[in-house]
């Protein structure tokens, strides 16, 4: 029996998205899980944020997969602030869907065992470092070095060990 785990990912993904998101979702059927998404296995049959909740009080484990999903080339943040940041040219500011934060938010307030990944360039919320205390990684590329993947494997086993042990109660 696969256990059930929710993975906040985007549904609008390009081609080395898609191939990065294949790669993790096959790296947790090989470790026994289900991967549960609200668009892509199950589909609302009420409001979506409500059938998050419903979908997230089911699985024993999260996986937050922050894509880039809107970019800025123009703009200033925190604008009349002593924070104020302008948005240079050349280097666009990237962003995830904003579905990443609620339903992180929501699998950390059940207190399941959560693994955030995020592509080079997104930030904020959930994506910043000493928000949770969780350890956000950087999204696995496809072709990876044995070490670099060898190194994968060990965060999803130690991720692992904390769904099993959610799953069976043992927390």
């Amino acid at each position: 029996m696969l256990i059930p785990v929710f993975v906040s990912t985007p549904n609008a993904l390009t081609t080395a998205q898609d191939a990065a998101h294949r790669y993790l979702l096959g790296e947790l059927g090989q470790m026994g899980f289900e991967a549960r998404t609200l668009g892509r296995t199950d589909y609302p049959t009420s409001f979506p944020l409500r059938e998050v909740l419903t979908l997230a009080k089911h699985c024993s484990g999260g996986v937050v997969l922050g894509f880039s999903q809107f970019e800025a080339t123009a703009g200033v943040s925190k604008k009349g602030t002593p924070y104020k940041r302008t948005v240079k040219k050349g280097r666009p500011e990237l962003f995830p869907t904003p579905w990443n934060h609620l339903e992180a938010g929501i699998l950390f307030a059940l207190d399941v065992p959560l693994l955030v990944f995020r592509e080079n360039g997104i930030a904020g919320g959930v994506f910043d470092n000493g928000v949770t205390d969780l350890f956000v990684h950087p999204m696995p590329k496809v072709n990876v070095e044995y070490a670099e993947k060898k190194a994968l494997r060990a965060v999803f086993h130690k991720w692992a060990a904390q769904v099993r042990a959610h799953y069976y109660g043992e927390r």
